[in-house]
């Protein structure tokens, strides 16, 4: 059985590797078989930080070199993340779920259903409180919608509570989550949607 398919996309600097090593540390507590693949323009940066973590084996985390627009390689064209995601299904049987995080890219961020089962989008406080107001096509179709970096509200600014709100409102109550995937606050919570929208555990 194939694992599931996990996207994790959103603009540069919004926090999307450091979400995935809270995610690969959270579930390896929980003995839930993981893997990952990053997805850069033209080099490996992001595979190696996570390979060179200590929180998974290597081997576990594949590159794929968008050489152009992200959105080739998760929308248009997702074959070669759909190749590694096979190769890593053959290479580690059980593995429950695989982390693809997208290149950094703007708003407009999309996953092909194709490519994933389940996809987030991570945006952060410092990015501004009115993203959710511009209704981006990642905040509005992805199914969580994460809320990054919260620690940093007071210093440039953000209204949190009211972006909490935008949020939901542009997105018709679908699922937001806050986060400060530095320390781990909140990652419990994009766990907990995991478990239970994608496992059913």
């Amino acid at each position: 059985m194939s694992a599931a398919r996990i996207g994790i996309g959103g603009p540069v600097g919004s926090g999307k590797t450091a979400l995935v090593e809270r995610l690969i540390a959270a579930f390896s507590a929980l003995e839930i078989p993981i893997a990952v693949i990053t997805n850069d323009l033209v080099t490996k940066e992001d595979a190696l930080r996570v390979q060179r973590s200590g929180l998974i084996d290597p081997a576990r985390v594949l590159a794929v070199e968008a050489g152009g627009c992200p959105h080739t390689v998760i929308r248009e064209d997702p074959s070669l993340n759909m190749a590694a995601a096979d190769q890593l299904d053959r290479d580690f049987p059980g593995t429950e779920l695989i982390l693809i995080e997208s290149g950094g890219d703007n708003l407009a961020s999309t996953f092909s259903r194709d490519l994933v089962d389940y996809w987030m989008f991570v945006i952060d406080v410092a990015g501004g409180d009115d993203i959710p107001r511009k209704r981006g096509p990642g905040v509005m179709r992805a199914d969580l919608l994460v809320i990054n970096k919260v620690d940093l509200a007071p210093y440039v600014g953000a209204n949190l509570e009211k972006m909490q709100a935008e949020a939901l409102e542009v997105r018709n109550g679908a699922a937001v989550v806050t986060t400060n995937a530095r320390t781990g606050d909140g990652i419990g919570d994009v766990v907990a949607a995991l478990r239970r929208d994608v496992l059913f555990i």
